[in-house]
């Protein structure tokens, strides 16, 4: 099996595992949410979250990019059997975390007092105090967590998720049962995240560090490693940092020009979003890792062929999902809130429309760049985009509100990917394969226009159109990509290479690859 194949094999073991741990965790979470916000009142539970917002926009100066750094160094150097500085880089971003995160806490901590009084709301002190070793904690989360993907232990990285959730849902559910209200909701996520940040810093230490620890007895060299970390990871920070406050300015901008009604169905759409957003995650964590172990010097032929399968293999699974949720965004909403949310199929359409990026490579050329060591052509990229968003959104919400803001959030990225392909093809001669590319819209569009069209027609219910619609769409993508060309025999034998890798998930594709493999050779006799 040629490199590339065997990392894609890799990869998308990768891809499983942070996959099936990103949805645990997440129906975990939803489920204390809802159990939570139905105990307290709805000033309470409001309350909560507004505690939580002045640790979470200190927490944002945390990280300094030394997260990304970890990843992109631990999957370097074990590809280059360098695993004596695999040590030295555990155990620096392990230390520059702790002390970050128990330093902003501490700060955050004293300065609770300013900010309640900056929201208006003196009587959150004590709630913002418990709240500051979040930071702390989550620092701990992120560093042990990076470990893991750079050195793809994706599992793990799932596991320290899932208990993170089930502590959050234990401890606050107990609490607000037992009548502690905010108290009880701040606290329970506050010692959940300091005992699953001890978790996750036991297991590090047990699966990675101990086993390097024994075999590399040289000194630690923490200060050169810092440094090494910090020149890769602050130019990715700064834009992390630009990013956040505008977030923020423009929830701002939101609420001065639209109704609370209309931000209300923002949410909705941006919470159906994360539909698309549990396909989007694993594949974006897996792909630093993978592009780090190739030299784009000594490899750049592996190099170019791993960019056309990883934006390839992501555009087949990312671009159809977003289509469907385009499709059936009415009926899904409905299924859920019936007449209620009327805007929210239209915002939803609307948001989702960035991941068909996907097919021009939206969720690679970040990666391959920042794998190459590259992170100031990152943050030159990520700044210009947030320049285009800030001008624009500045323009467009006061006239058009929530359409002007989802207008920006389609446009803005646009100027940067195309300069970020035309840096790509330049420095690194890769390219993505614009044909394949082309018919993977193609067949997605087919599939998402006969699925509305048909659930349009219908006079069933919303949960039956919604299932009803879902059949329909995979069965005509189905049939549409081998008909368009969009995956050929060639594909079908990498696949078939790849799920071997899964181990016992791999049999769960055998009959679907199948199944595509007679289509593709109805539809493409050579």
């Amino acid at each position: 099996m040629s490199k590339a194949k065997s990392m894609a094999q890799v990869s998308a073991k990768g891809v499983f595992n942070i996959f099936w741990g990103l949805v645990v965790s997440s129906i975990i979470s939803a489920v204390s949410v809802m159990v939570v916000a139905g105990i307290l009142s709805e000033g309470d539970y409001g309350l909560v979250a507004i505690a939580l917002t002045g640790p979470t926009l200190i927490g944002i100066f945390r990280d300094w990019g030394v997260d990304w750094a970890t990843i992109k160094y631990t999957a370097q150097y074990r590809s280059e059997n360098k695993e004596a500085n695999v040590k030295n880089v555990i155990a620096s971003v392990v230390i520059f975390e702790l002390l970050m995160g128990f330093a902003l806490s501490i700060f955050s901590f004293f300065v609770s007092g300013y900010m309640a009084t900056a929201l208006d709301r003196p009587n959150l002190v004590p709630l913002i105090q418990i709240a500051s070793f979040t930071i702390f904690a989550e620092a701990i989360m992120k560093a042990t967590q990076a470990s893991f993907t750079g050195h793809e232990k994706m599992e793990y990285h799932s596991i320290t998720s899932i208990i993170l959730s089930t502590l959050k849902a234990g401890f606050m559910i107990s609490l607000a049962v037992l009548g502690f209200g905010t108290y009880g909701a701040i606290v329970g996520t506050t010692v959940a995240y300091l005992i699953a940040a001890v978790i996750s810093l036991i297991l590090v230490y047990v699966t990675i560090y101990k086993p390097l620890k024994k075999q590399y007895l040289d000194k630690l060299q923490i200060s050169s490693t810092i440094k090494t970390l910090l020149k890769y990871g602050l130019p990715l920070s700064i834009s992390t940092i630009v990013g956040g406050f505008l977030s923020q300015f423009y929830n701002i901008l939101l609420a001065n020009f639209c109704s609370d009604m209309l931000i209300g169905n923002l949410q909705v759409a941006l919470n159906f979003g994360s539909i698309v957003t549990f396909f989007v995650m694993p594949i974006l964590t897996v792909l630093l890792p993978a592009f780090s172990k190739l030299d784009s010097q000594k490899e750049r032929e592996t190099l170019r062929n791993v960019f056309q399968f990883s934006v390839k293999y992501a555009s087949l699974l990312i671009v159809p999902v977003a289509f469907m949720v385009m499709a059936l965004s009415q009926p899904g909403v409905s299924t859920i809130f019936g007449a209620k949310y009327s805007h929210t199929p239209l915002y939803l359409a609307l948001y989702v429309v960035t991941f068909v990026y996907t097919a021009f490579g939206y969720l690679s050329i970040e990666n391959i760049i920042k794998s190459q060591g590259k992170t100031d052509v990152n943050m030159k990229l990520a700044l210009l985009s947030s320049g285009i968003a800030l001008v624009l959104n500045v323009i467009l919400i006061p006239t058009f509100g929530i359409l002007g803001f989802l207008a920006t959030n389609i446009v803005s990225g646009i100027p940067s990917l195309v300069i970020a392909l035309w840096w790509i093809k330049k420095n690194y001669s890769a390219t993505i394969n614009w044909v394949s590319s082309a018919k993977i819209l193609l067949a997605s569009i087919l599939a998402a226009a006969v699925t509305y069209l048909v659930t349009l027609q219908l006079s069933l219910s919303s949960w039956v159109n919604l299932i009803v619609g879902a059949v329909l769409f995979l069965a005509t993508y189905l049939v549409a990509t081998p008909l368009f060309g969009a995956i050929n025999k060639a594909d079908i034998r990498t696949f078939q290479e790849i799920v071997c890798g899964l181990g016992p998930l791999g049999p769960l594709f055998v009959l679907p690859l199948s199944l595509i493999e007679r289509l593709v050779t109805v539809f493409q006799r050579d």
